[in-house]
């Protein structure tokens, strides 16, 4: 922790609660729930930059049942009025109002800037970004089209919500073992999207989630893209202290 500041600035993503199995997810959940308790004397505000949840859909009497530790959590740190800031990501972008209106949490749908301590920063999770990837591009606009969203919503929770969690268990994010390589900053989307943004405007910092591999990249002229990892495999986090960002890895996992 900084002397000068006093307090520090965190940021996390990609939790996928929910897979690959009840046991293994639990056993994140508390993990990421005794990351927030150490955290807490120290934080001034916390990023959770999406993906939290692998699935997650809000009817309007109902809501996917678990990870109620860290949702506890939550309300007990913006009790206190510690900030906390929660990203749609792509697999939890159905979250409404249920989790500002019970938790107190900020809720962001699309990346944000923010300053703290003099230094810019860009937040966002990170999906749909920067070049490539038409197709999930597209059916992003589908999953946030509100004709759909009522679709869905007409489904019986059992039945939607089950087929959800069936086929996230296809996905990457269900058996958190084959993540993507790093082949090479130019190959990396997010990085395009970076050098992209600072020809309009200039950051100190970028900061997503999504690619599931932590990752710390100099732009030049002092601007740094970091990708926080996931709590899959790798149990990363970032810290900034108002002098410097460092990526971290939580060891307290049982």
């Amino acid at each position: 922790m900084s002397e000068i500041t006093g307090k520090n600035i965190y940021f996390a993503s990609d939790f996928h609660l929910g897979v690959p199995s009840y046991e293994k997810s639990l056993q994140r959940e508390k993990a990421i729930v005794s990351w927030l308790n150490a955290i807490e004397p120290t934080a001034k505000e916390i990023f959770l930059v999406g993906d939290i949840f692998d699935f997650w859909f809000e009817y309007k009497h109902a809501i996917p049942k678990g990870f109620v530790r860290l949702q506890g959590k939550i309300a007990e740190l913006t009790d206190k009025g510690i900030p906390i800031h929660v990203f749609t990501g792509n697999h939890d972008m159905w979250i409404f109002d249920y989790l500002p209106k019970e938790l107190g949490i900020q809720l962001h749908r699309k990346p944000i800037i923010r300053e703290f301590y003099g230094k810019k920063f860009l937040i966002g999770h990170g999906d749909g970004l920067g070049p490539g990837d038409r197709s999930y591009k597209f059916l992003k606009k589908v999953f946030e089209n509100k004709f759909c969203q009522w679709c869905f919503a007409r489904l019986h929770p059992n039945f939607g919500i089950g087929l959800a969690n069936y086929t996230s268990r296809t996905s990457r994010a269900a058996t958190g073992t084959t993540d993507e390589k790093f082949e090479g900053k130019e190959k990396e989307w997010l990085y395009s999207y970076c050098m992209e943004f600072l020809q309009k405007e200039h950051m100190d910092f970028f900061i997503f989630g999504h690619r599931h591999l932590p990752l710390e990249i100099d732009l030049g002229t002092n601007s740094t893209y970091f990708n926080l990892g996931d709590w899959l495999q790798y149990f990363t986090y970032l810290e900034f202290d108002g002098e410097k960002a460092s990526l971290k890895k939580w060891e307290g996992i049982n």
